[in-house]
């Protein structure tokens, strides 16, 4: 084989680089599923903050909304009753009434959070007028 046939073969054996950019599935999700999903959590954590008090409220954090269901962590078993019982009580109505969307249940569930992020910075709080 000349030089000619060997870069020829080369050439044809040597992998080519193909990759795919992943910007555009990334925004289609972020679009369709994930911005529906914030939009609807973000109006529910407000009508949470007007409903629920304050010295309850600190002790809770919204983990997320699926299929009517919002799961809220609760760090004491003593909050996490009496939350159950304003719920049950009337309150769970009241959320109702304030969130536009579908919701059926709030499941409570135990466990810990840390009120603030790595940087210091409240891990729950909401800018503007009305933020934790």
């Amino acid at each position: 084989m000349d030089d000619a046939q060997l870069q020829a073969v080369w050439q044809n054996r040597r992998l080519v680089d193909s990759f795919t950019h992943v910007g555009h599935p990334v925004a289609m999700l972020m679009k369709h599923t994930l911005e529906k999903r914030v939009r609807q959590l973000s109006k529910l954590a407000s009508a949470w903050d007007e409903v629920i008090p304050p010295e309850i409220r600190e002790h809770t954090a919204l983990e997320g909304f699926h299929a009517g269901v919002l799961r809220v962590t609760v760090d004491s078993a003593a909050h996490r009753f009496q939350l159950q019982t304003m719920l049950t009580g009337g309150l769970l109505k009241e959320l109702r009434s304030r969130f536009s969307g579908t919701l059926s249940k709030v499941r409570l569930l135990p466990g810990q959070f840390y009120s603030v992020d790595l940087a210091g910075q409240k891990r729950y709080g909401w800018p503007g007028p009305g933020g934790r």
